[in-house]
């Protein structure tokens, strides 16, 4: 039972370290966003790569961030109904439900997959002015995919174990509202 709960645990280290470094993202894209801004209404010249930046930024952190997303409990939720069941309600409807979260990953991390590898074998540029490559963001969804299926297996895992009655509790994680 430790090991598994040392597995568990390092899923979750890595989802919170992944979501901790991408949190800083954020201050990135704010930064460029407030530049091209100023540099647009201001000075009336916009640069020609801050807003497509901005956008492979904000894709790359919206897509990686799904397992640290799912770790802290912040996916949407119909939480008026789910709130009220019982620990091992919650986890079989959970385990019912996750059929349909894996197909949804495998499909992410299939389609992600070719579509990250037919970007990176031609080397694709965004065709736009500026033309800087995608397939570094590209590659990012199958990264994401896998990440998120970790995420999900000890999630799974968990839920199997409340149903039992057996308690592995999760790692300390961020409260909702506290910054990472």
């Amino acid at each position: 039972m430790s090991t598994l709960k040392a597995f568990l645990n390092f899923i979750d280290a890595i989802n919170d370290w992944v979501g901790k470094v991408l949190s800083y993202f954020l201050f990135a894209f704010f930064a460029l966003l407030l530049m091209e801004v100023i540099l647009r209404y201001f000075f009336n010249s916009p640069t020609v790569w801050g807003n497509e930046l901005a956008q492979m930024l904000f894709g790359t952190y919206a897509v990686v961030c799904g397992g640290y997303i799912l770790r802290t409990g912040g996916h949407v939720n119909v939480d008026i109904i789910y709130a009220r069941f019982s620990t091992k309600t919650k986890a079989a409807l959970d385990i019912i439900t996750s059929v349909l979260f894996f197909l949804f990953c495998g499909m992410l991390l299939v389609y992600g997959g070719s579509l990250a590898w037919d970007s990176l074998s031609r080397f694709e540029h965004s065709q736009s002015a500026w033309n800087p490559p995608l397939y570094p963001v590209k590659l990012m969804i199958p990264l994401a995919a896998i990440l998120l299926i970790l995420q999900g297996i000890a999630k799974l895992i968990r839920d199997f174990l409340a149903l039992l009655g057996k308690d592995i509790s999760r790692a300390p994680q961020p409260e909702k509202g506290e910054s990472l």
